[in-house]
């Protein structure tokens, strides 16, 4: 992991040192430990207690990001639900090897918000559009000018407005809250932006409380089971403002009718922790599914920060622990490993065993630590997939997949989506209903599954 993320800007070796490798992997690996997590949190819980700080969430709101106007509905209820201090922070998009494909972010950060905040019991506005320049400036003027205090209850108003191309809303709303000067307003984001940086974060619509990270509204319930745990619900609180999403299809089974498209790859903490699952929810629901796998996005020439690499991993451990995982016992794959696997992966498919393939390799990658770098562990991968490491043989190291995969790529591409694991379901008539990225969007797909099927 240190050379794929080998500084916050630069891109990385796709095909690192042995030494390299290792390092990362056991950096790694350290990082997914439960032990080390709970380690983490009880320092963190002393340094606050010897300071004196409140339980202090800070919240950072990225003013042209949808998943942070998704995010800031669920302030009051936090408010309302939690002995917590709330500092909200304005601040700037993430850049550099943080958003590779910045334009693409907001585009689907608005769609895939849209899709989402029915089921959460939040709004968007349904006829929303990207805000124009204007708009941006004056939300961020009105929402600089802001008390700490009242910035929960205005933020949902502002973004209301924001998001429905209100212009006259907004110019009421500066009215009535008072705005600050552009010169300010931008100083109030730069400085959200560089507290956000010093803490080692790039994004919006993120929480942060002593020393962890929490992704917007898919996140909360990781920062409402800590809460919970310090015994800082209110009123003896039971239930989540945000709870996780149950994967849910429904009674009814498909005969194959609806397709399924299933993007993965294999060095993806992600795809790792949700990859039998998706096969699972495929299986009991009865759709078609069609695997279409893609090159990791670092061999394909995409940076990644070391800010980024350590989140996406540690955020890992956690969803993977909230599905009853044991995982994270890790050896880096990327470069060879990778490329010899998917040299395999046309043969697999041929006998019956793509499935059984790809699981092996992201299990014993992500949660056994086999080097997949030698022969043995590759064999290890194939033998458990119930193919013949002999045949393997005659064929491993061949480029006949190369087409393949980067024909998979340019259709997840024209998605709107560049990340995995991703999913396009259809219906019965073959036309698209639904695209999503994320192993945390598996329930959405479900729950369209289960619309379709009603």
């Amino acid at each position: 992991m240190t050379q794929q993320f080998k500084d916050q800007g630069g891109a990385a070796s796709s095909n690192p040192s042995r030494l390299i490798r290792w390092i990362g992997s056991k950096l790694a690996t350290r990082l997914a430990n439960l032990v080390s997590q709970q380690q983490k949190r009880h320092k963190a819980e002393k340094r606050r207690q010897k300071r004196g700080r409140p339980h202090r969430v800070e919240f950072y709101y990225q003013v042209d990001d949808a998943y942070s106007h998704l995010a800031a509905q669920t302030l009051i209820p936090l408010l309302q639900s939690y002995e917590i201090e709330l500092v909200p922070y304005l601040a700037g998009p993430p850049s550099g090897a943080n958003a590779p494909e910045p334009e693409l972010l907001l585009d689907y950060s608005l769609r895939d918000s849209l899709a989402v905040a029915p089921h959460y019991s939040l709004s968007f506005p349904p006829a929303a559009q990207l805000p124009k320049t204007d708009q941006l400036n004056l939300a961020s003027a009105i929402l600089a000018a802001l008390t700490p205090s009242d910035f929960p209850q205005a933020v949902v108003e502002v973004g209301d407005a924001l998001w429905s191309g209100n212009d006259a809303e907004l110019e009421a709303l500066a009215q009535r809250l008072g705005q600050a000067e552009p010169a300010s307003a931008k100083a109030a984001v730069d400085k959200g932006t560089q507290r956000r940086h010093e803490l080692k974060h790039y994004s919006g619509a993120m929480f942060y409380y002593e020393g962890e990270w929490y992704w917007g509204v898919d996140r909360l319930y990781h920062l409402e089971n800590r809460l919970i745990e310090l015994g800082l619900g209110k009123n003896g609180v039971a239930e989540r403002v945000m709870p996780r999403p149950d994967i849910d299809f429904g009674e009814n089974k498909d005969d194959g009718s609806l397709t399924l498209e299933f993007y993965p790859s294999l060095r993806s903490p992600y795809t790792s922790i949700i990859f039998d699952r998706t096969i699972q929810l495929v299986r009991d629901s009865g759709v078609k599914l069609v695997m279409r796998p893609v090159i990791p996005m670092v061999m394909r020439g995409v940076s990644v920060s070391m800010q980024k690499g350590f989140y996406i991993f540690g955020d890992a451990a956690r969803e993977a622990r909230t599905l009853g995982l044991d995982w994270g016992d890790y050896y880096d794959p990327i470069g060879d490993p990778v490329r010899r696997a998917f040299s395999l992966y046309p043969w697999a498919r041929e006998q019956g065993k793509e499935i059984e393939f790809i699981s092996a390799f992201l299990k014993a990658a992500f949660f056994d630590a086999v080097n997949t770098n030698k022969d043995t562990g590759l064999k290890q991968v194939v033998e458990n997939s119930g193919l013949s490491w002999a045949e393997a043989l005659k064929i491993v190291d061949n480029e006949d997949w190369e087409a393949e995969l980067e024909e998979n790529r340019l259709a997840m591409l024209g998605l709107g989506i560049w990340g995995v694991p991703s999913y396009r379901l259809f219906d019965q008539n073959g036309q698209e209903v639904l695209s999503a990225w994320g192993q945390d969007r598996v329930w959405l797909v479900a729950r369209e599954i289960k619309r379709l099927l009603g």
